[in-house]
């Protein structure tokens, strides 16, 4: 039996400023992790619960790559190798559904390439001609594009134009459209990102599965917290259903998505998030070495 207690730390990498990367030693979670589910991670007993998507597993451990962007993520990063995370639940959500489709196209944004990374290497595996686009700010915050040499196609964009085309995923989507119109698309980064691929695949009318990081709590589907709005039109009439990211997903075609009111709602404890970075920021200092 291993030494090493549960949930603990097994190594630490910077990949880019804020965002790092963790191999954590949890076998259950190992062991039956497919591509697309998350775990939900708490640091400490009294600490937020963090849905973070599952990037890769190896014997006894798994890897999760988190940007610091609030108190809880911040926390987050702050552990080292060695120490033990509070508790984690998972693996949590339905996997993706991985099959032949014949011409992907894989689409990451930010932290979002890491949560896309397990999917586009099962779609390789599945016989599929994949195609990649990744996208930053700057070349500096582009991670892990060395992991995607097994794709048939990988195209970088960044805003500043440091690397690859200047511009973001969409530009790089169009130019792939240009080419040839994929059979399928998965698209995972921001929010805004996701509803901007959404909308050109709904134009094409090509299905794209998006990773919806909703607010979550419990992770069972209990709460109601991460409910999402889906609307689709069939036969002249508009259906409207309500789905659960933490049961129904996290992967939903983006196409039905109600993005208006998804966005609304990750906005809606804004000012609550921001006095509790500004009372953690007090206590722990200067964050700016992340």
């Amino acid at each position: 039996m291993s030494k090493i207690p549960k949930n603990t730390i097994l190594s630490k990498q910077r990949l880019a400023k804020a965002t790092y990367e963790f191999w954590i030693d949890n076998a259950l979670v190992a062991e039956n992790a497919k591509p697309g589910q998350f775990v939900i991670i708490r640091t400490s007993e009294k600490g937020e619960r963090i849905p973070i998507t599952i990037a890769d597993t190896q014997e006894n451990a798994f890897r999760i790559v988190v940007k610091a962007v609030g108190k809880s993520t911040i926390e987050l990063c702050m552990k080292n190798a060695g120490e033990q995370l509070y508790d984690i639940v998972g693996p949590l959500g339905k996997p993706s559904e991985i099959d032949c489709y014949g011409d992907v196209l894989i689409i990451g944004g930010g932290v979002g390439i890491a949560a896309i990374l397990p999917i586009a290497k099962a779609l390789k595996n599945a016989g599929n001609k994949v195609r990649v686009i990744l996208g930053a700010k700057t070349s500096t915050e582009l991670i892990l594009q060395d992991e995607f040499s097994f794709a048939d196609k990988l195209v970088i964009c960044t805003d500043d134009g440091s690397e690859g085309i200047k511009g973001t995923v969409v530009d790089g989507m169009m130019e792939e459209f240009n080419l040839e119109n994929p059979n399928v698309i998965w698209s995972v980064g921001p929010a805004p990102m996701m509803k901007a691929t959404s909308m050109i695949a709904a134009q094409y009318g090509i299905p794209i599965w998006v990773s919806l990081n909703a607010i979550m709590v419990d992770g069972t589907g209990m709460c109601g917290g991460c409910r999402v709005l889906i609307r689709k039109e069939e036969n002249g009439v508009t259906k409207e259903e309500i789905k659960y990211v933490c049961v129904d997903g996290p992967e939903f075609d983006g196409r039905y998505v109600d993005w208006e009111s998804f966005i609304r709602r990750l906005q809606q404890y804004k000012e609550e998030e921001q006095k509790a970075l500004e009372r953690f920021l007090e206590e722990v200092g200067d964050i700016s070495w992340l």
